[in-house]
């Protein structure tokens, strides 16, 4: 599967995002999907997953709260609703997947396998 991060842009802090992950060669049904960010001069991180079947999802403790994750199967999409947009957000951030035939998701971005190219959130005060 191929993963396309889009959705990102220049925003003012306190606005609201949706970052779209859309996959292609497969469906993303049979995949954990997270999304982590990486800001400048800092490590990437992690920031929520869901599983395959949307059932089950997870957040960092940074972002619980203020991001939600979704997916919608049959558009082969995922996304991450941004609320309350802070400067400490502005970061690149990417989907990755891992094909799993359980439930299950993960917060060590290590387990994931396939990654999109990042999306850039800028937030300005």
């Amino acid at each position: 599967v191929q993963l396309q991060a889009s959705g990102g842009g220049l925003v003012q802090n306190g606005a609201s995002l949706r970052l779209s992950c859309v996959g292609s060669g497969r469906s993303l049904s049979n995949y954990a999907i997270a999304w982590s960010r990486q800001a400048p001069g800092k490590e990437r991180e992690f920031v929520a997953a869901i599983s395959r079947g949307g059932t089950r999802t997870d957040y960092a403790v940074s972002v619980k709260g203020r991001f939600t994750i979704s997916r919608d199967n049959a558009k082969n999409t995922v996304y991450l609703q941004i609320n309350s947009l802070r400067s400490d957000d502005t970061a690149v951030y990417y989907c990755s997947a891992r094909n799993t035939v359980t439930g299950a998701l993960y917060r060590n971005l290590h387990e994931y396998d396939t990654w999109g190219q990042g999306t850039l959130v800028t937030v300005s005060s």
